[in-house]
């Protein structure tokens, strides 16, 4: 429940009662109750207790289901603030709708709240329509008429029937932008995406991608210079049209695009209405200062309910994902490398990792705790993907956590490692501490198509009686994946790979095991059930391959053991519903095993 509406049953101008398992709210002053359950009602309830402590309205001055005179149908008014206690000189009229409404569906109400405001009858010098956090206000002064909708947008409604104010939120003012829940951002992500995507307008990487240019943009905002009392500039400004505002927000993007390239390469592409839309989703949300674990939980939330399907391949489960990186245990040294990033959820939860190990060390409020996870994020998590949709959401994601976005590469992480440096000179062969991955299964590379097949010793054939080898005509990605790990791999470098049991299994593929045993100590395979990726759309039974790169000198012994754990409850199902939970203690296991393999064994 809201802070204002508590203060309003806690001050007794409402009255909140159950009856029959049903709620029901009073408004006092106006002796009208209405069911608290309805979703409608309690966007209503909250929004009559902020005219109340916010904008400065008396209980006995704002009418509840107000009826508009000689309309046809009847109609009611949610809510009216009058001139005064005898409630017949109306001066704004509110509709309000559950949050998370359609687009459609809000505009409709801008026209219901319109139609009744400027009736003869009860003619109004502002309308507006509050949908949870979206909301947007009208003025019809007498500067503009009756069927006006754009130019007369105002930032928000007067406070004790003064002016419109120009902006409505500022740094540390009397309306400062905040940080929200979980739940809330997820909504608010959910409708600016539906903005965009609009039932296939873009698909939905795409809608992502242009709202992931919004965001950047909100986020670069918020964390711009500005004095105390200084207003945002990512919010609706009062009588600015909808081509001003885009155009505004255009400029910021352009500016903020110049200091950092690296995110994003292309213009805005969404229709002015589209912007406006989104900034009012979007404006009273302080990204910056909200937990980076909400930010996180309301993103993989998001991406899970959008991505699936077509793209399914780019997203692992994060179950999955949180095993692999404890398995792994990264700290801040290392410098950890995805080279099939997707949306970033291996880097993500590395990070994550090393926020745990920060809390170790110093208290959460030690600018010691800041730097050791954030000069990690920036300077030791890398990042390579071939889909730049994909890429862009990968970039977004490290901005939100902060930060490492600059370090997310768009490209094929299979052609040879000198052009991937020539784009990016941190991405060099035989460097990095940490590996963790999930290639994608399936695809073939052909040598047709990829010369660079031909460089991979995996892109051969087995010599011939006379030690001769010849390029194979085509080879699987994930198998070219592994000796590409190998080759980003320093010695004794480590890594986490998912990989279809098919590669640790087929008789066919003998070679490219023996492979694996002279390139790595093979410490661990955690054989997944084959539920594990169902969820994202196939049923591909895959393992967690944990590899440790040989020295140069180094060769396979034969007392060398590898753990082995096939765990069945992973934590969701094939539908993707939560389950119990092994691999907690799976890892507990693996962690006894590494203190000292042969007392673990005996």
């Amino acid at each position: 429940m809201g802070t204002f509406l508590q203060r309003a049953l806690d001050d007794g101008n409402a009255l909140l009662v159950s009856d029959a398992g049903r709620r029901r709210i009073t408004y006092v002053a106006v002796a009208r109750t209405e069911n608290f359950d309805d979703p409608e009602e309690k966007v209503r309830a909250e929004y009559w207790a902020e005219l109340i402590y916010r904008y400065g309205y008396g209980p006995a001055v704002i009418g509840i289901e107000v009826t508009v005179p000689d309309r046809t149908p009847r109609d009611a008014a949610d809510l009216v603030v009058f001139r005064d206690a005898t409630r017949k000189r109306p001066y704004a009229v509110i509709e309000c709708k559950q949050d998370g409404v359609s687009d459609s569906e809000f505009a409709q109400a801008v026209e219901q709240a319109a139609g009744n405001g400027t009736w003869a009858k009860l003619r109004a010098l502002y309308v507006g329509v509050v949908a949870g956090k979206t909301r947007r206000f009208l003025d019809f002064t007498g500067r503009y008429g009756v069927l006006e909708r754009e130019q007369n947008i105002i930032a928000d409604l007067p406070s004790q029937y003064g002016k419109p104010l120009e902006f409505k939120y500022h740094l540390g003012g009397p309306l400062d932008i905040s940080a929200v829940s979980r739940d809330e951002l997820i909504l608010a992500i959910r409708k600016s995406h539906q903005t965009l995507w609009g039932g296939g307008r873009l698909s939905p990487p795409q809608a992502f991608g242009e709202l992931c240019k919004l965001i950047f943009v909100k986020i670069s905002d918020e964390q711009a210079k500005r004095r105390q009392g200084e207003s945002y500039q990512f919010q609706i400004k009062t009588h600015e049209a909808a081509a001003d505002l885009a155009s505004r927000i255009h400029d910021l993007y352009s500016a903020h695009q110049k200091r950092d390239p690296g995110v994003f390469s292309e213009s805005i592409r969404i229709s002015d209405s589209q912007v406006l839309t989104i900034v009012s989703h979007l404006e009273s949300i302080h990204l910056s200062e909200t937990d980076l674990d909400v930010k996180g939980l309301a993103f993989e939330q998001f991406m899970d309910g959008f991505f699936k399907g077509d793209f399914g391949q780019y997203f692992t489960p994060r179950d999955v994902i949180r095993f692999a990186v404890d398995v792994i245990e990264p700290t801040n040294d290392d410098l950890v490398l995805d080279p099939a990033c997707g949306s970033g959820g291996f880097l993500l939860y590395a990070l994550d990792a090393v926020r745990r190990e920060a809390g170790q060390y110093y208290p959460d409020d030690d600018v010691k705790h800041y730097r050791h996870w954030h000069d990690f994020a920036t300077r030791n998590l890398f990042g390579i993907e071939i889909n730049d949709e994909i890429c862009r959401v990968a970039k977004m994601n490290m901005i939100l956590h902060d930060d490492g976005h600059s370090n997310i590469a768009d490209g094929d992480a299979l052609r040879p490692i000198d052009e991937i440096s020539a784009r990016n000179q941190n991405f060099t062969a035989g460097i990095f501490d940490v590996v963790l991955t999930n290639p994608p299964f399936g695809s073939t590379i052909e040598l047709s198509e990829h010369k660079y097949l031909e460089s991979y010793y995996l892109g051969q054939t087995k010599e011939d009686l006379k030690g001769r080898h010849k390029p194979r005509k085509s080879q699987k990605t994930e198998i070219l994946f592994i000796e590409r790990v190998w080759q980003f791999l320093r010695p004794n470098g480590r890594a986490a790979i998912v990989l279809p049991d098919g590669v640790l299994y087929n008789a066919s593929l003998d070679y490219v095991r023996e492979y694996m045993l002279t390139a790595f100590e093979i410490l661990a395979v955690f054989s997944l059930p084959s539920s594990a990726f169902a969820h994202y759309g196939t049923t591909v039974k895959a393992s967690v391959v944990c590899l440790r790169k040989r020295t140069g000198i180094e060769t396979p012994s034969d007392d060398e053991l590898t753990f082995m754990a096939a765990p069945q409850m992973i934590g969701y199902d094939a539908s993707g519903r939560p389950t119990e939970n092994e691999l907690p203690a799976v890892v507990a296991e693996y962690r006894k095993f590494l203190v000292s393999p042969k007392a673990y064994l005996s």
